[in-house]
């Protein structure tokens, strides 16, 4: 059904002077109780009823490259009246630009009933699952979108991953994102926002779809994820709850004592697609567990999963959208009340490590800016601002080689973590500079590098000293005390080289494993910052915090 330009103006602008009038009242914000979600006003169930609500195209307008659906009031009023048509109360975002302002969408949203769940990572900034890190650029990130969502009471929560670990390969990062959803709790405790929950969104991965969900819901309540969401495009076509598998993962999560949900669903095997599984998935033999799903998606495009076709100002509601409609419109789940309800498990045990897993319970520090510029500006040798990034590779493969990188490098298999771990690839390329340059004597020959690297003057600032002297020399003690730079400051006692007396011996106490580190291929007017290929030709695996260089490894939207 194509509706005119003119038509559609008319219908959005009515739909929002009609809300506009019943618009004085925030929702009341969802909480998470057991392993299911309740109105905090009344104490009612919550079920999501949700829609996947991103284009996957370039905000051009922007320079950004992420299309922010929450910050073009146009097309969201545009779209508001037929998420309502199919019941919505739930929409799902994977990037949004924090550039921008958002506040009219999520009014408006708000005023229909409709609440938000947001990724926090976005498309140039996420946890890789090649090689997994969570860094100060990517907590500040992460820190970001908090800080723009945090005071609207229709955001029901925040994804701190999307499919990181997708197979039995990569369970190491999982490490990583489990360590960044700590820190958004503990940044969302600390500035005073209310309690807002954060999840992890899987995909359905047969090796480890159920270590991994018990790999996020176990541990103390400020570690593990506040709810979890399971991408499920198992029920195709015609199909019922035992043949589909549904029967079988309602089985596997049936002790997740968190809430779960289906952050996507809707295969396409079959079009255009019945949702069939709808009546099922808020039925008796699921609701016990799951408490709903995000259908997987609004626009329609590429990969034929849209709900509704756009051409400018026009929707066209497709035979998925009405079927859609059709099946969400049946459903009546039961429903459970807070004054009543009793969690049958409040508590998991983590998974242990096996074949198809091996992700540590230890996780990766916080990322703390302050410790990073403390050591920074302690190192007398550092690289040359001249030399191109892209050029790192080559100075850790030989640094590396001759003196311990464990300071800056992370293993979320065997839990360990260097104390620098999260610092930026600069910083922790100086650190280790100049932990060979120490090491070999402190002479300017040691700080040369064939002229990628020079002397400057080293400060160990007052607020810095006590955190750089336990956390040790070669960066792997963890220091009680928290570190306060000051940014311009010079107070403090300036180091002189050579104060570090152990031997230039090769050590193997760095770690070897591969990267996904990459280096320029083109010519450069940038010093390159060659090094003697004879003493290169070890791995170099500790670009820990290069992500602008990384295989980026989340947003379902762009995955599918």
């Amino acid at each position: 059904m194509l509706f005119s330009k003119s038509l559609l103006t008319t219908l959005a602008s009515t739909f929002l002077a009609s809300t506009s009038l019943v618009a004085a009242a925030d929702l009341p914000a969802i909480e998470v109780v057991g392993n299911k979600f309740f109105y905090s006003a009344n104490g009612s169930q919550f079920y999501i009823k949700g829609v996947a609500y991103q284009a996957d195209t370039a905000n051009v307008t922007s320079g950004s490259t992420i299309n922010d659906p929450l910050a073009d009031f146009e097309s969201c009023s545009r779209d508001i009246p037929y998420l309502q048509q199919v019941d919505t109360n739930v929409i799902r975002v994977y990037a949004v630009n924090t550039t921008l302002d958002h506040s009219q969408c999520m009014k408006a949203l708000n005023d229909a009933g409709i609440y938000v769940i947001a990724d926090l990572s976005s498309p140039e900034q996420s946890v890789n699952r090649l090689d997994p890190t969570w860094t100060v650029d990517l907590f500040q990130r992460y820190k970001d979108v908090i800080d723009m969502f945090a005071n609207y009471t229709n955001v029901l929560g925040f994804f701190a991953g999307n499919e990181v670990t997708n197979n039995n390969t990569n369970t190491p990062a999982s490490a990583f994102v489990k360590a960044a959803l700590r820190d958004s709790k503990q940044y969302i405790k600390d500035q005073g926002y209310r309690s807002i929950p954060v999840g992890y969104s899987s995909n359905d991965d047969e090796d480890t779809r159920v270590p991994m969900a018990d790999y996020f819901a176990c541990g103390d309540d400020d570690v593990k994820a506040d709810f979890y969401g399971i991408n499920m495009y198992e029920w195709c076509g015609k199909s019922d709850f035992k043949t589909s598998g549904y029967q079988d993962r309602t089985s596997d999560f049936k002790n997740i004592s968190v809430p779960i949900f289906f952050s996507e669903y809707g295969c396409n095997e079959v079009t255009p697609r019945l949702f069939t599984e709808v009546e099922t998935l808020y039925g008796d033999d699921m609701t016990d567990v799951w408490s709903g799903g995000i259908v997987y998606m609004y626009f329609q495009e590429t990969n034929n999963y849209g709900l509704v076709s756009i051409d400018g100002s026009s929707v066209s509601t497709r035979d998925d959208f009405n079927n859609y409609s059709s099946e969400i419109h049946k459903i009546s789940p039961t429903s459970a009340n807070t004054a009543s309800y009793t969690a049958a498990s409040t508590s998991l045990a983590c998974p242990t490590n096996n074949k198809n897993w091996a992700a540590a319970t230890v996780l990766p520090p916080t990322p703390d800016e302050d410790l990073c510029s403390c050591m920074n500006v302690a190192n007398t040798c550092v690289v040359s601002s001249d030399v191109s990034s892209d050029d790192y590779a080559d100075l850790f493969d030989y640094v590396c080689a001759y003196v311990s990188c464990d300071g800056i490098s992370g293993n979320g298999t065997s839990g360990k973590y260097g104390s620098y771990s999260f610092c930026s690839a600069e910083e922790q390329l100086n650190f280790v500079l100049n932990l060979y340059y120490e090491s070999n004597g402190g002479s300017s020959s040691d700080c040369d590098f064939s002229g990628s690297a020079s002397v400057q003057s080293a400060v160990t600032q007052d607020g810095c000293s006590a955190a750089l002297k336990e956390i040790g020399s070669i960066g792997t003690n963890t220091a009680s005390d928290s570190a306060t730079f000051t940014s311009g400051s010079a107070s403090g006692s300036k180091t002189s080289s050579g104060s570090i007396t152990s031997s230039g011996s090769k050590t193997s106490s760095g770690s070897k494993t591969s990267s996904s580190s990459k280096t320029s291929s083109k010519t450069s007017s940038k010093k390159n910052a060659a090094v003697s290929q004879n003493d290169l030709g070890f791995i170099q695996t500790l670009l820990t915090s290069f992500g602008t260089i990384s295989v980026v490894a989340s947003l379902g939207f762009a995955l599918l």
